[in-house]
């Protein structure tokens, strides 16, 4: 009877969740109850759901000890009462997340998917955009909190905390901030009419200041440089929710980095790192990132984690990327950076072969032919970046083959496609859906302009015939083709 007891006791405890499950028909109810709450609307089938889980029950956690607390719940609306929820909130997609205040609907949830990226936005969804702390004990429980905060004391210099509210305002959905005007808690800390960085336990070492200070004037965008420039310190953690925060230059070396459960071996790495990036601080930006959560990023490097030891790679202002082709020493990581400062890297490109005959009336460009085929010859090129599991790219293909077989006699036009997952697309080519055309002018081809035409095979050649630098043999600047001479 104990061990049936025990192993209920276990099932409960495993199958305990953070995230509450409001899938009920009390939803309504429910929701008043919390002053702010997010509410997943999800289906058990939905992939893109089964892969929000973990994040979700990860931020839930986290949330529900935030002061103030910030409750997580979710709605099956697959289930009986779920069904009638999920119709009057407008439920179209799964996963839907929308924000709850005081019972009623509030906002539609637009932040990252992912848990810290959850946790910082739903941060910024309560109370005020700074925290106001008026005991020693307060500021300490807010100063050692797992995360940087910027923190304002303030005593006689009203330009300056307003001008650290006015950023806090702005910049409450990216970072934290606190302040207090109590003369204990200036007192204890030392400061007065200052606004000071600190960072993390987690992230301190001896190679940069615990506490930071900002020494410039009352204005905003000062202030927010500042902040940005210091954020993330001399190699910062980078996540999938807060990567867009990390600038070019950047090098990212790729290991094992888990601050939860393995702090010290994360910081192993990071402080050997932080070494020899420090010699380069003024001229690249660093950054540690998990290599299994940053595994696809890897594979476009080209990069493989060996022996545990990081893996580094980078990209400058243009978009170029480079990798560390050594294993990893400090010597390794040294001269590869200066090279990388020298410009003597050779870009790394994803790219499958090079064909090894290419007479198609379709030319096939590669990540290592692009130059050759599309930006290097004096043609006109049409080019299409396409996916071979897209549907609407195998309907396009016949035509386009068809396009290729009617521009065959046209000595200054060249019709191309490229398959962009398995190649890199070049920077000044944006590819968000599969097909994109863009059309690439021979005097101008450093000014590529997306096709937004008809996808027949008369809007194509209408299109060329008025684009192309000089007219076609074949057809007339209104795509009427011509007579043949006799």
């Amino acid at each position: 009877m104990k061990l049936l007891l025990l192993l209920v006791c276990l099932a409960a405890f495993a199958s305990a969740s953070d995230v509450l499950d409001y899938s009920g028909p009390d939803f309504e109810d429910l929701v008043k109850e919390h002053d702010i709450i997010l509410v997943e609307f999800f289906a058990p089938w939905c992939g893109h759901c089964k892969k929000l889980a973990p994040e979700y029950e990860s931020a839930a956690t986290t949330l529900k000890n935030n002061d103030p607390p910030v409750s997580l719940a979710k709605v099956d609306c697959t289930s009986d009462n779920g069904k009638e929820t999920c119709s009057k909130y407008g439920v179209s997609g799964y996963p839907t997340l929308k924000i709850f205040r005081q019972g009623e609907f509030s906002a539609e949830y637009s932040g990252p998917r992912q848990a810290d990226g959850i946790i910082k936005y739903m941060k910024t969804q309560v109370g005020p955009s700074s925290k106001e702390v008026s005991t020693v004990a307060e500021a300490e429980k807010l100063l050692t909190k797992d995360e940087v905060v910027i923190f304002g004391f303030f005593k006689d210099d009203d330009k300056l905390k307003q001008t650290f509210q006015k950023v806090a305002d702005k910049q409450r959905e990216d970072y934290t901030f606190g302040h207090s005007s109590t003369e204990e808690v200036l007192n204890k800390y030392g400061y007065k009419d200052q606004i000071v960085l600190f960072r993390p336990k987690k992230f301190q070492s001896k190679f940069e200041e615990k506490a930071l200070k900002y020494d410039g004037p009352s204005e905003s965008y000062k202030l927010e440089k500042f902040i940005r420039d210091n954020y993330h310190g001399l190699a910062g953690h980078r996540t999938q929710g807060n990567m867009q925060q990390f600038k070019s230059p950047l090098v990212v070396a790729y290991f094992k980095v888990d601050y939860v459960k393995n702090i010290k071996g994360t910081n192993y790495w990071r402080n050997r790192i932080m070494k020899v990036a420090e010699k380069f601080k003024d001229k690249l930006n660093f950054a540690v990132s998990d290599k299994d959560e940053f595994g696809s990023e890897m594979d476009e490097f080209g990069l493989t984690a060996k022996d545990d030891k990081p893996a580094f790679g980078a990209k400058n202002e243009q978009g170029q990327k480079f990798r560390m082709e050594d294993e990893y020493s400090p010597e390794n990581l040294e001269k590869f950076l200066q090279d990388l400062v020298d410009g003597k890297l050779k870009p790394h490109i994803k790219s499958e072969p090079i064909p090894e005959s290419n007479d198609a009336p379709v030319k096939v460009a590669v990540g290592q032919s692009f130059n050759e085929i599309v930006m290097n010859n004096d043609k006109d090129v049409l080019v299409e970046f396409y996916a071979p599991w897209c549907g609407h790219c195998k309907n396009l293909a016949p035509i386009y083959d068809d396009l290729g077989k009617k521009m065959e006699n046209e000595d200054e036009v060249e019709i191309v496609k490229m398959d962009a997952t398995a190649n890199d697309v070049p920077p000044n080519f944006e590819v968000h859906g599969f097909p994109t055309l863009y059309w690439v002018p021979k005097g101008k081809k450093d000014k590529p302009i997306k096709y937004e035409g008809g996808r027949e095979l008369d809007d194509f050649i209408k299109y060329i015939a008025k684009h192309a630098t000089n007219e076609l043999k074949g057809w007339n600047r209104k795509g009427k083709k011509k007579k043949s001479e006799l």
